[in-house]
């Protein structure tokens, strides 16, 4: 028997029915900085690190800061010197052409440094209610498992499936809740199998 999105969409409410993004922001550009720190890292760290850097920084100053005390701050969350880069050049970018506002045009927050496709769907879904599916590793692991996706698909066909998957009206809210599921219940190790109504239809078991 085949999945279908009802199905899925039902048992996600059912767990995650609030869900939202947990990086931590109270500004535009903030949560655009956090999705580009969360490379390679967890939500929690860069909450962690994003608290002093944004009670030291706004937008105008960071695109003024001292790239070592960026990298200090920073050095939490992995390629610290590589992000630090990013951030500074974001700022300044922001600064000179939205005077520190993050627009709502893709095409030039994918010309950003440190800013992929990904990242731009993360933001552009929480800022500006786009709809959108941002595909990190655990909605690809979830979507692979429930066999929406196959497993030699890469992150842009998993994205296009799951597009086609689920309505559009539900995209945005079901990114969320499908890395909230991925995160807390279906992980990549020892998943939480036992009380799973998705289990008759993963490929987990099989394995």
């Amino acid at each position: 028997m085949m999945i279908t999105s009802e199905i899925v969409l039902n048992y996600l409410d059912e767990l995650f029915l609030d869900a939202r993004c947990e990086l931590l922001y109270n500004k535009d550009y903030e949560l655009l900085i956090a999705v580009v720190l969360s490379a390679q890292c967890t939500d929690k760290r860069v909450n962690m690190v994003t608290r002093e850097l944004f009670q030291k920084y706004d937008i105008f100053s960071l695109a003024e800061a001292d790239i070592q005390d960026i990298e200090r701050i920073i050095r939490p969350v992995g390629t610290y010197t590589r992000k630090a880069v990013y951030l500074k050049k974001i700022a300044q970018d922001l600064v000179l052409n939205y005077e520190g506002t993050v627009p709502n045009n893709r095409k030039y927050l994918e010309s950003l440094p440190g800013v992929g496709h990904k990242t731009c769907n993360v933001v552009l879904s929480n800022l500006y209610d786009v709809d959108a599916i941002a595909v990190d590793t655990h909605v690809e692991r979830v979507a692979k498992r429930l066999k929406i996706a196959k497993d030699s698909d890469n992150v842009l066909e998993v994205e296009k499936k799951l597009m086609a998957f689920f309505p559009q009206d539900k995209w945005s809210r079901v990114h969320h809740q499908l890395v909230l599921f991925g995160r807390y219940k279906c992980k990549s190790i020892k998943p939480l199998c036992s009380d799973c109504k998705f289990y008759n239809f993963c490929q987990f078991k099989k394995k």
